[in-house]
């Protein structure tokens, strides 16, 4: 059996270390990621993909945990549970420093792999969103104005152009509002 100094480096190794950098605020890069494994760039590429997918892994298994946490922290059924849970995820993702790192040392990037097509992010979150609403549809909670799929998708883009305001149009944040925008979206009127 090897001892744990003798393990050699892995896919998931590689991971590991890239997460810890990325919540310690350093930016990714490939080279010194690959020199750190004691492997070549190529090795690397083959085993994460290349910095944008590694950097939407490691948002995701930020963000997945998140959100969950959110859902099952969030009061209510229906409508409001569902504002209260992906308003609460707005902000604690906002308030991560490590995520506001991210965005002011790459914003363009940033955009690309959240809020785009290019990168896997935002139809994970759109896809874990639908569930929740299937969830308060199937208990009889949510009766939607649109299909799951497309009010998922609609809700995220709320999300992001709160999260993103000050990257995209220079306006400052209000984060805070998505909760609003959410509820308003889904006919939630708060008491």
């Amino acid at each position: 059996m090897l001892a744990s100094t003798d393990r050699r480096p892995d896919p998931l190794e590689a991971f590991r270390i890239a997460r810890r950098w990325f919540i310690e605020g350093r930016r990714i890069e490939m080279q010194e990621l690959a020199t750190e494994l004691g492997i070549n760039r190529a090795t690397l590429f083959r085993w994460v993909g290349g910095r944008d997918e590694l950097l939407a892994e490691i948002l995701w298994s930020l963000a997945e945990p998140t959100l969950k946490a959110s859902i099952d922290a969030a009061p209510g059924h229906g409508a409001a549970h569902i504002a209260r849970a992906v308003g609460h995820y707005a902000t604690v993702i906002d308030e991560s420093g490590f995520f506001q790192a991210f965005l002011r040392r790459e914003p363009e990037r940033a955009l690309r792999i959240l809020a785009t097509r290019a990168g896997t992010l935002q139809g994970r979150l759109v896809a874990a969103i639908e569930e929740l609403l299937n969830d308060e549809i199937a208990t009889g909670q949510l009766d939607p104005p649109l299909p799951p799929r497309d009010l998922a998708f609609l809700i995220v883009r709320i999300v992001e152009s709160f999260l993103y305001a000050d990257i995209i149009t220079g306006e400052p944040l209000e984060v805070g509002k998505a909760e609003q925008a959410i509820g308003a979206l889904l006919g939630h009127r708060p008491a």
